[in-house]
C-alpha cells in the first residue's frame, strides 16, 4: 500500500512538472515556431497529461478498495 502511495505522489509530481514546463515553453515559444509544430506540442501534452490522470484514478481506486477492506 505504501508503494501506490509512493507512486500516487510520484505521478502527481510529474503531472505538475509536466504542467509547468508545458505552461513555460508553450507560452514562450508559440510565437516563434509554426503553427504545426505548436499544435503537435498541444496534442503531445495533453496525451500525456490524459495519461497521467489515467494512472492516478487507477491508483486512487485501488488505494480506496483496499482501504475499505
Amino acid at each position: 500500500m505504501e508503494e501506490l502511495k509512493a507512486e500516487l505522489r510520484r505521478l502527481k509530481d510529474n503531472l505538475c512538472d509536466l504542467e509547468d514546463m508545458h505552461s513555460f515553453a508553450f507560452d514562450k515559444t508559440t510565437v516563434h515556431i509554426e503553427i504545426e509544430k505548436a499544435l503537435n506540442m498541444q496534442i503531445e501534452f495533453e496525451e500525456e497529461c490524459r495519461n497521467l490522470n489515467e494512472r492516478i484514478a487507477e491508483i486512487e481506486k485501488e488505494l480506496k478498495a483496499r482501504e475499505v477492506t
